[in-house]
């Protein structure tokens, strides 16, 4: 059963999240010291929740377990792509195969439509089915948006483990968030006092 998710346990939003959805979305799991673990699309509710603070489902959306584990899938896809830009190794192959199908489930031409009072107009639908559709597009769009802008030089991996968490480097820092960088100067100054020269 997963267990509530209090907003203290939630790290804000990694450097470049304001910037990139992707990056917020990569980082909807995170994981924490002592072996805790966050999944904000953990649960159809939180997926649904996730979607909505972030405009790309209505409150009511009724997000089902089958669309949490598709987002689910996706950010894992991401992931990777992410972790491969990183660290200069080829995409998996998948990944990209993953990236590219969520890219085309949804139509990005508004299409033609003939009210009987006003005439022709263009909208794009959206009906509720739609709406999975649509959230996936919009999130492998943003994340290839990333990916392939000038900002990938500056996207990095949190330096602070456990943290999962990725971020667009900003001068030297290296970490998704204070609490990142705190532990992490902490752990180093521990090393430190407690590394004894070799006799």
């Amino acid at each position: 059963m997963d267990e509530p998710q209090t907003d203290e346990a939630v790290p804000p939003p990694a450097p470049g999240a304001e910037e990139y959805l992707a990056l917020d979305f990569v980082n909807s799991s995170v994981g924490l010291p002592g072996g805790q673990y966050i999944d904000l699309l953990g649960t159809p509710a939180t997926t649904n929740q996730w979607l909505t603070e972030h405009g790309l489902a209505p409150a009511d959306a009724g997000v089902q377990e089958t669309c949490a584990t598709q987002l689910r899938s996706l950010r894992e896809h991401l992931r990777a792509l992410f972790a491969a830009r990183v660290t200069g190794r080829p995409a998996p192959p998948g990944a990209l195969s993953a990236v590219n199908h969520a890219l085309s489930k949804a139509p990005t031409a508004a299409l033609l439509h003939w009210d009987e009072k006003s005439g022709p107009y263009r909208a794009t639908p959206c009906p509720t089915h739609e709406i999975l559709d649509r959230a996936l597009a919009a999130l492998a769009a943003n994340a290839a948006d990333l990916l392939t802008s000038p900002d990938a030089e500056r996207l990095t991996a949190c330096g602070s483990p456990p943290c999962t968490r990725y971020l667009l480097r900003h001068g030297r820092r290296q970490w998704c968030s204070v609490r990142c960088g705190d532990r992490a100067r902490a752990a180093r100054a521990y090393a430190r006092r407690t590394h004894t020269p070799s006799a």
